[in-house]
């Protein structure tokens, strides 16, 4: 005689809720380091308390801790997630661009934009600049873990424009700095122009990009 299969609400219920809480974990390192990004962003990383990042993310502090045992633990985690993974995606790109190296800087340029540029996370550089002087531990993660990386791989970039006979030879390290010395620029603008209640000179910032980028090649392009 063949069994007779039941379906038990109860057992449905706590299956569900049981999958529900699962998914709640797997989500929490994710919310804690979107909390944290927020707090740092607007208060800056002294002022940033870790029970405040909990309570934005619904979670206690002690469950903060589980994931990430320091404040400075939790900086750490924001900016490898929000700039160290960017760069080793840009530097994938470098590796597997084959089209002209003018095109590739336009691209790199349109992704740190897309991915960063636009993003909340373009405030960490002004959390980075404000608070230096007072946490120099952080200062010199940031510029293992983001700034060298990133000057590496744009140092590639314009590398191979100069091996494929597509750039004049010139200072390679220079020609990185002249790079990023606009993004800089750009970030810091966004930010005050928008504690302005008018801006008299507003800014379009995909447009600043590609003229930057497009002023540099008129001096690399032979």
């Amino acid at each position: 005689m063949p069994a007779i299969k039941s379906s038990c609400p109860v057992t449905s219920l706590i299956q569900s809720v049981g999958s529900g809480r699962q998914r709640r974990k797997a989500a929490r390192p994710q919310e804690l380091l979107e909390a944290a990004l927020t707090l740092f962003v607007e208060k800056g990383f002294a002022a940033t308390r870790t029970e405040e990042v909990a309570r934005m993310a619904g979670v206690s502090k002690g469950t903060l801790y589980l994931y990430y045992p320091s404040k400075d633990e939790l900086f750490k985690a924001v900016v490898r997630t929000h700039l160290s993974e960017v760069i080793a995606e840009g530097s994938g790109i470098v590796e597997q661009f084959e089209g002209p190296t003018s095109e590739l800087l336009h691209l790199l340029a349109h992704t740190w934009w897309s991915r960063v540029g636009a993003s909340k996370a373009s405030g960490i550089m002004l959390v980075i600049i404000t608070e230096a002087n007072n946490f120099p531990d952080l200062i010199q993660f940031y510029m293992d873990e983001v700034v060298a990386p990133a000057h590496a791989m744009l140092t590639k970039a314009v590398q191979r424009g100069m091996d494929r006979g597509e750039f004049r030879d010139m200072d390679v390290s220079a020609v990185v700095h002249a790079l990023i010395a606009p993004v800089h620029f750009l970030v810091l603008y966004q930010h005050c122009s928008a504690a302005c209640s008018v801006n008299p000179v507003p800014l379009d910032p995909p447009q600043f990009m590609a003229t930057q980028i497009e002023l540099l090649l008129r001096g690399l392009v032979k």
